[in-house]
């Protein structure tokens, strides 16, 4: 695969962006897919059900696996997207989400 430029990779994250910001999307679906990816992450402490607020390890893994994201297991609190995540996760939250 043909690295591209930094600049060439804002712009095509700037407008991936932009295209998000102006699809319209069911928020009440998202909300729910966000419970039920909660739900993965429960826990008991101190007689409270809590839950992580990021994503299942476990799922964070296979992403990387498959080559959507980077390596998740950092001290960061955010992974990179490869181009072909970015790709899977525009079609996906489309997918699952649009209106």
């Amino acid at each position: 695969m043909r690295e591209r430029s930094p600049a060439a990779q804002l712009a095509a994250v700037s407008w991936r962006l932009g295209m998000r910001r102006e699809m319209e999307y069911d928020k009440t679906k998202v909300d729910e897919a966000v419970l039920a990816l909660l739900y993965l992450n429960l826990f008991e402490h101190g007689g409270v059900i809590r839950a992580w607020k990021g994503f299942d390890w476990d799922s964070m893994d296979r992403l990387h696996e498959k080559g959507y994201i980077g390596d998740p297991k950092s001290k960061t609190k955010s992974v990179v997207m490869t181009e072909e995540g970015q790709s899977a996760a525009e079609t996906m939250f489309t997918k699952f989400f649009a209106g």
